[in-house]
Protein backbone atom coordinates (compact mmCIF):
# COMPACT_ATOMS: atom_id res chain seq x y z
CA UNK A 1 0.00 0.00 0.00
CA UNK A 2 1.35 3.14 -1.09
CA UNK A 3 2.03 5.90 1.78
CA UNK A 4 0.40 9.60 0.59
CA UNK A 5 1.01 12.77 2.85
CA UNK A 6 -1.92 15.23 1.90
CA UNK A 7 -0.34 18.78 3.60
CA UNK A 8 -3.44 21.12 3.82
CA UNK A 9 -6.31 18.75 4.69
CA UNK A 10 -8.43 21.56 4.46
CA UNK A 11 -11.50 22.44 1.64
CA UNK A 12 -9.85 20.58 -1.29
CA UNK A 13 -7.19 18.78 0.76
CA UNK A 14 -9.89 16.82 2.81
CA UNK A 15 -11.53 15.81 -0.60
CA UNK A 16 -7.81 14.38 -1.85
CA UNK A 17 -8.03 12.34 1.36
CA UNK A 18 -11.06 10.37 0.63
CA UNK A 19 -10.69 9.86 -2.81
CA UNK A 20 -7.19 8.62 -2.47
CA UNK A 21 -8.13 6.38 0.16
CA UNK A 22 -10.68 5.24 -1.86
CA UNK A 23 -8.31 4.32 -4.15
CA UNK A 24 -6.32 2.57 -1.86
CA UNK A 25 -3.96 4.85 -0.47
CA UNK A 26 -2.94 4.90 3.15
CA UNK A 27 -3.23 8.16 3.76
CA UNK A 28 -2.09 11.07 6.39
CA UNK A 29 -3.14 14.38 6.26
CA UNK A 30 -1.53 16.98 7.60
CA UNK A 31 -2.39 21.30 9.16
CA UNK A 32 -0.79 23.77 10.97
CA UNK A 33 -2.71 23.16 14.06
CA UNK A 34 -3.23 19.14 14.08
CA UNK A 35 -5.87 17.10 15.59
CA UNK A 36 -9.22 15.66 14.21
CA UNK A 37 -6.76 13.13 13.03
CA UNK A 38 -4.26 14.91 11.23
CA UNK A 39 -0.66 15.67 12.07
CA UNK A 40 -0.07 19.09 13.51
CA UNK A 41 2.68 20.52 11.17
CA UNK A 42 4.02 24.22 9.96
CA UNK A 43 5.11 22.95 6.46
CA UNK A 44 7.38 26.30 6.65
CA UNK A 45 9.49 24.85 9.40
CA UNK A 46 12.02 22.44 7.42
CA UNK A 47 12.99 21.28 11.19
CA UNK A 48 9.38 19.70 11.12
CA UNK A 49 9.28 18.84 7.52
CA UNK A 50 12.33 16.92 7.72
CA UNK A 51 11.16 15.35 11.05
CA UNK A 52 8.23 13.36 9.25
CA UNK A 53 7.90 9.57 7.99
CA UNK A 54 9.31 8.64 4.31
CA UNK A 55 5.87 9.14 1.81
CA UNK A 56 5.55 7.51 -1.77
CA UNK A 57 3.71 11.01 -2.56
CA UNK A 58 3.00 14.48 -1.35
CA UNK A 59 0.36 16.62 -1.97
CA UNK A 60 0.80 20.44 -1.00
CA UNK A 61 -2.71 22.14 -0.96
CA UNK A 62 -2.09 24.32 2.81
CA UNK A 63 -4.05 27.74 2.33
CA UNK A 64 -2.08 30.82 3.57
CA UNK A 65 -5.11 31.58 6.26
CA UNK A 66 -5.31 34.84 3.76
CA UNK A 67 -2.30 36.37 5.09
CA UNK A 68 0.25 38.27 2.98
CA UNK A 69 3.47 38.40 1.69
CA UNK A 70 4.81 36.97 4.56
CA UNK A 71 2.60 33.93 4.94
CA UNK A 72 2.88 33.38 1.14
CA UNK A 73 6.44 33.00 1.50
CA UNK A 74 6.15 30.48 4.82
CA UNK A 75 3.27 28.16 3.06
CA UNK A 76 4.03 28.42 -0.27
CA UNK A 77 7.80 28.86 -1.29
CA UNK A 78 9.54 27.71 2.34
CA UNK A 79 7.01 24.93 2.06
CA UNK A 80 7.45 23.58 -1.11
CA UNK A 81 11.25 23.84 -0.84
CA UNK A 82 11.26 22.00 2.59
CA UNK A 83 8.99 19.42 1.32
CA UNK A 84 10.92 18.68 -2.27
CA UNK A 85 14.31 18.64 -0.12
CA UNK A 86 12.76 15.97 2.37
CA UNK A 87 10.77 14.13 -0.38
CA UNK A 88 13.21 14.21 -3.08
CA UNK A 89 12.33 10.47 -4.25
CA UNK A 90 8.49 10.75 -3.72
CA UNK A 91 5.90 12.42 -6.10
CA UNK A 92 5.34 16.04 -5.38
CA UNK A 93 1.96 17.91 -6.64
CA UNK A 94 1.67 21.35 -5.70
CA UNK A 95 -1.88 23.47 -6.05
CA UNK A 96 -1.32 26.55 -6.69
CA UNK A 97 -3.57 29.48 -8.87
CA UNK A 98 -4.86 30.30 -12.13
CA UNK A 99 -4.26 34.16 -10.57
CA UNK A 100 -0.44 34.16 -11.82
CA UNK A 101 -2.19 35.05 -14.98
CA UNK A 102 -2.57 38.72 -15.45
CA UNK A 103 -4.55 39.12 -18.74
CA UNK A 104 -7.39 41.37 -18.97
CA UNK A 105 -8.00 41.22 -22.85
CA UNK A 106 -10.24 38.10 -22.18
CA UNK A 107 -8.34 35.84 -24.29
CA UNK A 108 -7.87 32.04 -23.55
CA UNK A 109 -4.51 31.57 -21.80
CA UNK A 110 -2.98 27.94 -21.51
CA UNK A 111 -0.07 26.69 -19.27
CA UNK A 112 2.04 28.73 -22.52
CA UNK A 113 0.82 31.72 -21.51
CA UNK A 114 2.74 34.67 -19.95
CA UNK A 115 2.66 34.95 -16.38
CA UNK A 116 3.46 38.47 -14.95
CA UNK A 117 1.13 38.89 -11.60
CA UNK A 118 0.72 42.75 -10.37
CA UNK A 119 1.19 41.30 -6.76
CA UNK A 120 3.66 40.23 -4.71
CA UNK A 121 1.63 37.30 -3.51
CA UNK A 122 1.46 35.97 -7.47
CA UNK A 123 5.39 36.23 -7.76
CA UNK A 124 5.89 34.02 -4.58
CA UNK A 125 3.40 31.61 -5.93
CA UNK A 126 5.36 31.71 -9.45
CA UNK A 127 8.56 31.18 -7.23
CA UNK A 128 6.87 27.80 -5.47
CA UNK A 129 5.98 26.40 -8.50
CA UNK A 130 9.85 26.75 -10.41
CA UNK A 131 10.54 25.43 -6.75
CA UNK A 132 8.16 22.10 -7.64
CA UNK A 133 8.96 21.87 -11.34
CA UNK A 134 12.53 21.90 -10.94
CA UNK A 135 12.43 18.86 -8.84
CA UNK A 136 10.13 17.04 -11.17
CA UNK A 137 7.09 17.65 -9.20
CA UNK A 138 3.73 18.61 -10.88
CA UNK A 139 1.90 22.29 -10.54
CA UNK A 140 -1.77 22.42 -10.36
CA UNK A 141 -3.01 26.06 -10.96
CA UNK A 142 -6.95 25.99 -9.54
CA UNK A 143 -9.36 28.44 -10.80
CA UNK A 144 -11.73 29.73 -8.05
CA UNK A 145 -13.28 27.05 -5.84
CA UNK A 146 -16.38 26.88 -4.59
CA UNK A 147 -18.57 24.01 -3.44
CA UNK A 148 -20.46 23.02 -0.72
CA UNK A 149 -21.18 26.07 1.42
CA UNK A 150 -18.41 28.30 -0.09
CA UNK A 151 -19.44 30.33 -3.25
CA UNK A 152 -18.61 34.04 -3.20
CA UNK A 153 -20.80 34.67 -6.51
CA UNK A 154 -23.76 32.94 -5.09
CA UNK A 155 -23.45 34.28 -1.07
CA UNK A 156 -23.45 37.76 -2.64
CA UNK A 157 -26.24 36.82 -5.28
CA UNK A 158 -28.95 35.51 -3.07
CA UNK A 159 -27.80 38.08 -0.25
CA UNK A 160 -28.38 41.20 -2.49
CA UNK A 161 -24.81 42.47 -2.60
CA UNK A 162 -23.60 41.18 -6.09
CA UNK A 163 -22.78 43.77 -8.47
CA UNK A 164 -22.53 43.33 -12.04
CA UNK A 165 -18.68 45.62 -13.02
CA UNK A 166 -19.41 47.71 -15.83
CA UNK A 167 -20.65 46.28 -18.70
CA UNK A 168 -20.36 42.52 -16.84
CA UNK A 169 -18.50 41.42 -19.30
CA UNK A 170 -15.23 39.54 -17.12
CA UNK A 171 -14.62 36.50 -17.21
CA UNK A 172 -15.50 33.76 -14.59
CA UNK A 173 -13.02 30.97 -13.53
CA UNK A 174 -13.69 28.46 -11.75
CA UNK A 175 -13.59 24.95 -10.45
CA UNK A 176 -16.01 22.75 -8.25
CA UNK A 177 -13.99 21.53 -5.01
CA UNK A 178 -14.50 17.80 -6.17
CA UNK A 179 -13.30 18.42 -9.30
CA UNK A 180 -10.00 20.35 -8.13
CA UNK A 181 -10.00 16.85 -5.94
CA UNK A 182 -10.15 14.47 -8.51
CA UNK A 183 -7.61 16.82 -10.74
CA UNK A 184 -4.78 15.89 -8.22
CA UNK A 185 -5.68 12.36 -7.26
CA UNK A 186 -5.79 11.94 -11.00
CA UNK A 187 -2.69 13.16 -12.07
CA UNK A 188 -1.40 11.42 -8.84
CA UNK A 189 -2.33 7.80 -10.32
CA UNK A 190 -1.11 8.30 -14.00
CA UNK A 191 1.04 5.58 -15.45
CA UNK A 192 3.69 7.84 -16.25
CA UNK A 193 3.46 10.48 -13.46
CA UNK A 194 4.39 14.10 -15.75
CA UNK A 195 7.36 15.39 -13.64
CA UNK A 196 7.95 18.76 -13.83
CA UNK A 197 4.82 19.67 -15.70
CA UNK A 198 2.42 22.02 -15.14
CA UNK A 199 -1.62 21.82 -15.29
CA UNK A 200 -4.70 24.33 -15.37
CA UNK A 201 -7.70 22.68 -13.39
CA UNK A 202 -10.78 24.67 -14.10
CA UNK A 203 -14.06 23.66 -15.64
CA UNK A 204 -14.71 23.45 -19.21
CA UNK A 205 -17.05 26.84 -19.57
CA UNK A 206 -15.49 30.10 -18.59
CA UNK A 207 -18.62 32.56 -18.52
CA UNK A 208 -19.11 36.09 -18.24
CA UNK A 209 -19.62 37.93 -14.97
CA UNK A 210 -23.08 38.53 -16.40
CA UNK A 211 -24.02 35.41 -17.62
CA UNK A 212 -23.52 34.30 -14.54
CA UNK A 213 -26.05 36.54 -12.75
CA UNK A 214 -27.96 35.85 -15.74
CA UNK A 215 -28.34 31.99 -15.32
CA UNK A 216 -28.80 32.24 -11.23
CA UNK A 217 -31.20 34.66 -11.73
CA UNK A 218 -33.16 32.58 -13.89
CA UNK A 219 -32.59 29.61 -11.61
CA UNK A 220 -33.33 31.13 -8.06
CA UNK A 221 -36.17 33.70 -9.80
CA UNK A 222 -34.57 36.58 -8.97
CA UNK A 223 -33.61 39.78 -10.67
CA UNK A 224 -30.23 40.75 -11.77
CA UNK A 225 -27.94 42.73 -8.99
CA UNK A 226 -27.11 46.36 -10.16
CA UNK A 227 -24.16 47.27 -12.53
CA UNK A 228 -21.31 49.22 -10.73
CA UNK A 229 -17.25 50.18 -11.54
CA UNK A 230 -14.65 46.87 -11.78
CA UNK A 231 -13.58 45.87 -7.92
CA UNK A 232 -9.78 46.99 -8.59
CA UNK A 233 -9.47 46.02 -4.74
CA UNK A 234 -9.86 41.99 -5.51
CA UNK A 235 -7.23 40.09 -2.99
CA UNK A 236 -5.46 38.61 -6.62
CA UNK A 237 -6.51 41.29 -8.40
CA UNK A 238 -8.24 42.36 -11.68
CA UNK A 239 -8.22 39.93 -14.00
CA UNK A 240 -10.04 39.36 -17.54
CA UNK A 241 -9.25 36.26 -19.31
CA UNK A 242 -10.34 32.71 -19.92
CA UNK A 243 -8.47 30.02 -18.68
CA UNK A 244 -8.28 26.70 -20.66
CA UNK A 245 -8.43 23.02 -19.57
CA UNK A 246 -6.92 21.51 -21.88
CA UNK A 247 -3.92 20.19 -21.14
CA UNK A 248 -5.48 18.27 -18.44
CA UNK A 249 -8.63 16.94 -20.54
CA UNK A 250 -6.24 15.50 -22.61
CA UNK A 251 -4.44 13.23 -19.80
CA UNK A 252 -8.37 11.56 -19.33
CA UNK A 253 -9.61 13.86 -16.66
CA UNK A 254 -12.94 15.76 -16.96
CA UNK A 255 -14.61 17.81 -14.60
CA UNK A 256 -18.02 16.14 -13.19
CA UNK A 257 -19.12 20.10 -13.15
CA UNK A 258 -18.66 21.51 -16.57
CA UNK A 259 -19.98 24.94 -15.69
CA UNK A 260 -21.02 26.64 -12.23
CA UNK A 261 -24.17 26.51 -13.45
CA UNK A 262 -24.17 23.06 -13.77
CA UNK A 263 -23.75 22.74 -10.17
CA UNK A 264 -25.83 25.73 -8.54
CA UNK A 265 -28.72 23.79 -10.22
CA UNK A 266 -27.80 20.02 -8.46
CA UNK A 267 -29.10 19.20 -5.46
CA UNK A 268 -25.98 19.05 -2.64
CA UNK A 269 -23.35 20.76 -5.44
CA UNK A 270 -23.61 24.26 -3.68
CA UNK A 271 -25.59 24.84 -0.41
CA UNK A 272 -28.07 27.27 -1.55
CA UNK A 273 -29.26 28.03 1.79
CA UNK A 274 -27.42 28.43 5.16
CA UNK A 275 -23.90 30.31 5.77
CA UNK A 276 -21.84 30.40 2.43
CA UNK A 277 -18.34 31.04 2.44
CA UNK A 278 -16.33 33.35 0.11
CA UNK A 279 -14.32 32.03 -2.67
CA UNK A 280 -12.69 34.47 -5.22
CA UNK A 281 -13.41 33.35 -8.64
CA UNK A 282 -10.66 34.29 -10.89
Amino acid sequence: MKRLLVVGAGNVGSKVVELSRSKGWEVSGASLSGGDGLLALDVGDSDAVNALPDFDAVVHCAASGRGGEDAYRSVYLRGCRNLSNRFSSAKLIFTSSSSVYSQTDGKMVNEESETLPGRETGRILLEAERVVTDSGGVVVRLAGIYGPGRSVLLRKFLDGEAVIEEDGRRIINQIHRDDAASAVVHLLTMANFPEGEIFNVCDSAPMSQLKVYQGMAAIFGKTLPPSGPRDLNRKRGWTHKQVSNAKIVETGWCPGFPRFLDAVGADGAICATGDLQSSDAY
